[in-house]
């Protein structure tokens, strides 16, 4: 009877170890994402035998300057079904600061073509990440990426309204001057 516990006892211990061990969170985090330009691509790849684990992978970038700013991105992954790679499960915008999150994405595809989208508008300066996060589905290796674009600010209609009245009085001035000049 106590050979019989004991072997029930271990077999539910390597049952619960193994369990354990296959639920890992994988991934390369937090990646630096280059927006010097106002845009850039970002992803990451996970390799064979990872089958069961999931990933929360972050993208950290910073906005300088004005307030206004604008963020659009969007995230794939391909497999050959839904059965192979790697099936995102949410896409969010957090503000460094507190780790508040400011925007989550929208899935418009899953199955074997996981497709996200994520916007933001009115961004303050500071430090934010895109964090993508998933399951990987088999023992395949695995990949995503994404491209980001980070807009300016546009104007405000008061802005608009003081070019164009600048501009008048400029026209204004020119169209004296020329009126002032003799025949």
């Amino acid at each position: 009877m106590k050979k019989s516990l004991i072997a029930a006892v271990a077999l539910a211990s390597a049952s619960f170890v193994s369990t354990a061990a296959m639920a890992a969170t994988v991934g390369n985090t937090p990646q630096v994402l280059d927006l010097t330009d106002g845009a850039g691509f970002f992803g990451d790849t996970f390799a064979t035998g990872n089958n069961g684990n999931t990933f929360a992978d972050r993208f950290t970038f910073s906005v300088e300057g004005t307030t206004g700013w604008n963020l659009d991105a969007i995230i794939s992954s391909v497999s050959r079904s839904a059965d192979t790679g790697l099936d995102i499960t949410g896409v969010s915008l957090y503000s460094a600061t507190g780790d508040t999150l400011v925007s989550s994405g929208t899935s418009l595809q899953s199955g074997n073509i996981d497709v996200w989208t994520i916007s933001s508008d009115n961004l303050a300066a500071g430090n934010y990440y895109l964090q993508v996060s998933g399951n990987l589905v088999s023992d395949q290796a695995a990949s995503f990426g994404g491209a980001v674009s980070l807009a300016a600010p546009v104007p405000e209609p008061e802005t608009y309204g003081m070019m164009l009245a600048g501009l008048g009085v400029v026209g204004f001035l020119a169209r004296r001057r020329k009126a002032a000049k003799p025949a």
